[in-house]
């Protein structure tokens, strides 16, 4: 792969590009790419799938029954009016009906608008969404391939000795991630939590699922003098690490393998 298209794939080019967020000097450029190269090419095929995969999974149907109650109202209301009508009080009718139309179809509108409301937020928490999965996949990119990645194998200590994790480190690109291979099983009542302490503050990173699969990659909070821990706790987890639970810990700046 030429240099200059492995930089171009490390950078966001091609996810600002099918946002729409690219400005046309940059969107030009990126169609070149496109067309020149057959690396950039199925990135952006990939890319393009993907995001159609999660729109469509996402997507909010129009109310299918939407018709049919105008319909019916339609229909109500013509009842009405020629039952009154029977009565010889044509003007009044009238008069009723354009107001209920009228009202009937502003409540309409109403719900519509605040349907339209609803869906345009979904689609700005899409947006976000989409843009957030395709940092982390660009970050992810880079650590796996990026030469400045250094790679630490992390073991369990006594109390987890079957406990395997790979942790990659970029201090150029101020990225960390961590890939748990292999966890011992824990009773029901007991859980493992991951932690960070970064700039001597701990950060509590959430528990890890039983079923998490074992080529996910975490996102781990990258600082100049970090340290990861693994800990055991009761289910559910904690706000603070149990000290002497803890099973695995790794040095950001330790020697890599």
């Amino acid at each position: 792969m030429k240099e200059k298209v492995r930089v171009f794939l490390e950078g966001d080019h091609l996810e600002q590009y099918l946002l729409g967020s690219s400005s046309t000097e940059e969107s030009l450029r990126v169609e070149r790419y496109i067309a020149l190269y057959s690396e950039v090419r199925e990135a952006y095929d990939e890319l393009q799938e993907n995001l159609e995969i999660y729109a469509r999974l996402h997507a909010k149907k129009a109310p299918e029954n939407l018709k049919e109650e105008i319909l019916t109202n339609i229909r109500t209301l013509q009842r009405k009016r020629s039952s009154f009508f029977r009565f010889g009080i044509a003007a009044s009718i009238a008069a009723l009906v354009c107001i209920a139309v009228t009202y009937y179809f502003w409540n309409q509108n109403k719900t519509l608008s605040l349907e339209n409301e609803m869906v345009q937020t979904q689609i700005r928490n899409l947006e976000m969404d989409m843009k957030l999965q395709l940092e982390d996949i660009r970050n992810q990119y880079i650590v796996l391939n990026n030469p400045n990645t250094r790679k630490f194998n992390v073991r369990g200590n006594r109390k987890a000795q079957e406990l395997k994790a790979i942790a990659y480190i970029n201090p150029i690109k101020k990225l960390s991630y961590i890939n748990v291979q292999n966890l011992p099983q824990l009773p029901e009542d007991q859980c493992y939590q991951m932690w960070a302490e970064v700039n001597g503050e701990m950060v509590n990173l959430g528990i890890i699922n039983k079923g998490l699969d074992k080529e996910q990659l975490l996102a781990l909070p990258y600082g100049d003098k970090a340290i990861s821990y693994i800990t055991i706790e009761s289910q559910g987890g904690t706000n603070s690490p149990t000290v002497q639970n803890i099973v695995a810990n790794f040095d950001y700046h330790q020697s890599g393998n």
